[in-house]
């Protein structure tokens, strides 16, 4: 009797081995085909580190960035960890410094014409630039998907700002549109606080690249001379600050005719200057300095929030802050191109009868 009941317990022993291990048998089986499903699915998900233009919308640029609070392809995080990654890149085992190169554009028809040509130009210099690098490229709305296309494919490092209001001709050629697209950059670099050396490019400016390496030696405010010249007027104009060493003691403007003489005024230092904003770069903190506030009465309040006019009256009054580039500002490394094209002539017709 003793011995039918233990072979029946030796036997319930078995089947409950039996049981136990087809159990794990199948949780293994099962946590496999889990582990396999979700590293199937995973291999088509973007990374971190993917193609920073490859996660954009069709037609709009991955830094593509509207003036309103609503950003229409946002690529704010990527943008840090390529400007992070950007800023391995050293000198002398210090990180160099960020340049943000902002170029504003027009919106005459000629002008936008010219744009696609002058913009590509535009982007190959700067990828002869060392990271770390930003382009700010900003333009009126109607503009942007053809600009945003071109963009796109330059292989630099960008956000394209945009704005919807209108100007007319006449504020155009006064330069009032321009001024609104620069104070557009500086409000998104404010915005973002994006450290970095500020410098506006103009899209027919032609630069030395040793200028770029000039900028990152700027600590709060830097400037240099301009050659400009015109497609007009057969002459040169060179305007800048007139430096010992890169003490800046003045401005100055002299004109070159085209046999290579002094025109009026030249060699002569501007009590008033008006200074080109091609021609000087600034550290993008003092931005968010509380100094800016203080400069200006509260009974003045429109003049404090425009960026652009606080940074180049600091410039012309402070000289204590700015830095003359290169040495004794003797070097030309900026020549600007005036792109405003001649106006055909006019020709009236005339009666034969008379």
């Amino acid at each position: 009797m003793g011995s039918a009941m233990d072979h029946v317990g030796a036997a319930g022993g078995r089947a409950k081995k039996a049981s136990g291990g087809s159990q794990l048998w199948k949780k293994a089986l099962l946590h496999s085909s889990l582990c396999f499903v979700m590293g199937f699915f995973t291999g088509f998900a973007p990374s971190s580190v993917s193609d920073w233009r490859s996660v954009a919308p069709a037609g709009v640029g991955s830094s593509h960035m509207a003036k309103t609070p609503q950003v229409i392809a946002s690529g704010a995080a990527m943008d840090r960890s390529l400007l992070a990654r950007d800023a391995a890149a050293r000198i002398g085992g210090v990180p160099r410094p960020l340049l943000v190169v902002v170029t504003t554009t027009e919106s005459t028809p000629t002008a936008a014409g010219e744009r696609p040509a002058m913009l590509t130009r535009m982007a190959h210099t700067l990828r002869l630039v060392p990271p770390p690098l930003l382009w700010l490229v900003v333009e009126a709305a109607p503009d942007v998907p053809a600009t945003a296309k071109l963009l796109r494919d330059t292989g630099i490092l960008y956000r394209h700002l945009t704005y919807k209001e209108n100007f007319t001709a006449a504020e155009v050629a006064a330069g009032k549109e321009r001024h609104h697209q620069r104070n557009t950059a500086l409000e998104h670099i404010e915005r973002h606080r994006l450290a970095a050396i500020v410098h506006f490019a103009g899209l027919g400016d032609v630069y030395e690249l040793r200028f770029f390496d000039q900028l990152r030696q700027i600590s709060t405010f830097g400037a240099w001379p301009v050659a400009r010249m015109s497609r007009n007027e057969r002459k040169v104009v060179i305007q800048g600050p007139a430096c010992s060493s890169s003490k800046v003691l003045g401005w100055f403007s002299r004109d070159l005719m085209s046999n290579g003489t002094a025109g009026t005024g030249g060699g002569t230092a501007a009590t008033s200057p008006e200074i080109d904003v091609h021609g000087f770069a600034f550290n993008s903190s003092v931005l968010w300095d509380p100094e800016r506030w203080g400069r200006y009465p509260t009974s003045e309040p429109d003049k404090s929030q425009d960026s652009m006019r606080f940074v180049q009256q600091v410039v012309s009054e402070d000289y204590s802050k700015v830095k003359g580039i290169p040495q004794d500002c003797l070097e030309i490394m900026v020549w600007g191109v005036d792109t405003t094209p001649t106006p055909a002539p006019i020709f009236l017709a005339t009666n034969s009868g008379e």
